[in-house]
């Protein structure tokens, strides 16, 4: 195997990083940690599934892309073992490709899933390549919010295969401490080997600027969601409480636009559609950056409407630290990692209780001088904490210390 992979010695400061779930660099966490790396010096590769139009290999910004066809959508239950089979078999031929151009030293995987360990162990049995686990999800909670359901086997297959991922990681990089607390109890590590690293949005990139009335549609008020369509994402809920506006209280003077794309998204479609609600919802699918930009500018409030559910509660939402970024006040239901970040830049609703969320939407848009407060407060805490160049000494540190050690 080592012939047939390249002679020569591994790189310690070459970090070949492994996502499955978005492309790079789309994947907005997974760029900056590239970027962060490249700047203290390191070589990095990335093996991720392809974008469409991108090529097999191309190299931005001195990182190594190696891109395979990505998995269609899952819609049930059944189709994660395929998807699952096929991350692995695809990260694998790409892992060998990376390592056959320039051998690595530390893998890093991203999930989920977290069965991509199984693709990673022969380097590390043959080569003595090490792992870090950059844990973006907790995979039973994200299976149990998805599906309503513990059920024994896939349930306990997750949490076997996040052990096991946890067991065979020289370090776990967390994005809060409710994931850092779940990898000491859950996973046995040491509390020295997890590390806290907040997906933090780039207040330089992320600011505010001149807003487009024509973005508006001809409303007086427009809201604003970005991220992920999935079915743990509640966009649903927050389609729904526009519905409570309009058709509730009867504002007619108020928009929605959704900026992203995902496996809900037909479905999202079509209740908009039901709810009679085309001429006040407005889908953007993938959207460049300058029209985000543009959007958020033009806003009055970002949206975060994920429901509690196991996941939820614990998980820290980009979203919402991105609206702060462009001093947008945020509308969130009460979950503990949300209330973490967005601390007073934020109005929180009862969980999942769509005429609540919607009533607070609209005392938002009543109060111009409380939206503007909350706007301010939301960027400085962004700029002073949350900011990623606050999260970079802590995420190269891990790898200076694996490199000494």
């Amino acid at each position: 195997m080592r012939t047939f992979l390249r002679p020569g010695r591994r790189n310690s400061r070459h970090v070949c990083i492994v996502v499955q779930n978005l492309p790079v660099p789309f994947d907005r966490r997974v760029w900056l940690e590239c970027r962060a790396l490249i700047a203290a010096g390191y070589r990095v590769s990335v093996v991720c599934p392809k974008g469409k139009g991108d090529p097999t290999f191309q190299q931005i910004d001195g990182v190594a892309i190696f891109a395979y066809p990505a998995f269609p959508p899952v819609t049930r239950q059944v189709m994660f073992l395929a998807e699952y089979a096929w991350s692995i078999l695809a990260t694998l031929v790409n892992l060998v490709r990376a390592y056959r151009r320039a051998p690595f030293g530390i893998v890093q995987v991203c999930n989920p899933p977290d069965v991509l360990w199984t693709a990673v162990l022969p380097f590390q049995v043959v080569f003595g390549v090490r792992m870090v686990f950059d844990q973006h999800d907790l995979c039973p909670e994200l299976y149990e919010s998805r599906f309503g359901s513990r059920a024994a086997l896939p349930y306990r297959a997750l949490l076997l295969a996040e052990r096991i991922t946890y067991a065979l990681s020289a370090h776990v990089i967390s994005t809060n401490e409710s994931y850092r607390a779940v990898a000491q109890r859950r996973g046995g590590k040491r509390p020295e080997d997890v590390t806290v690293v907040r997906t933090g949005p780039d207040p330089d990139r992320m600011r505010r600027g001149s807003p487009d009335d024509d973005l508006r549609r001809g409303l007086r008020h427009l809201l604003v969601y970005i991220g992920v369509m999935g079915p743990q994402d509640g966009v649903d809920l927050a389609i729904r409480a526009m519905h409570h506006i309009v058709a509730g209280r009867g504002r007619t003077d108020v928009g929605l636009t959704l900026i992203g794309d995902g496996d809900a998204a037909p479905e999202l479609r079509r209740l908009t559609r039901e709810l009679g609600l085309d001429e006040y919802v407005h889908f953007t699918g993938r959207a460049p950056d300058d029209l985000v930009t543009r959007l958020m500018s033009t806003a009055d409030v970002g949206l975060s409407p994920d429901p509690k559910n196991p996941l939820n509660d614990v998980s820290t939402m980009n979203k919402t630290m991105e609206y702060m970024a462009f001093e947008l006040p945020v509308v969130a239901f009460d979950l503990v990692e949300t209330r973490v970040s967005a601390q007073d830049a934020a109005v929180y609703a009862t969980p999942n209780d769509v005429a609540e969320y919607g009533d607070a939407i609209l005392a938002l848009l009543a109060d111009d001088v409380r939206r503007k407060e909350m706007g301010a407060r939301g960027r400085r805490r962004v700029e002073d904490v949350l900011a990623w160049r606050n999260q970079i000494p802590a995420y190269v540190g891990v790898y200076d210390r694996l490199v000494a050690s």
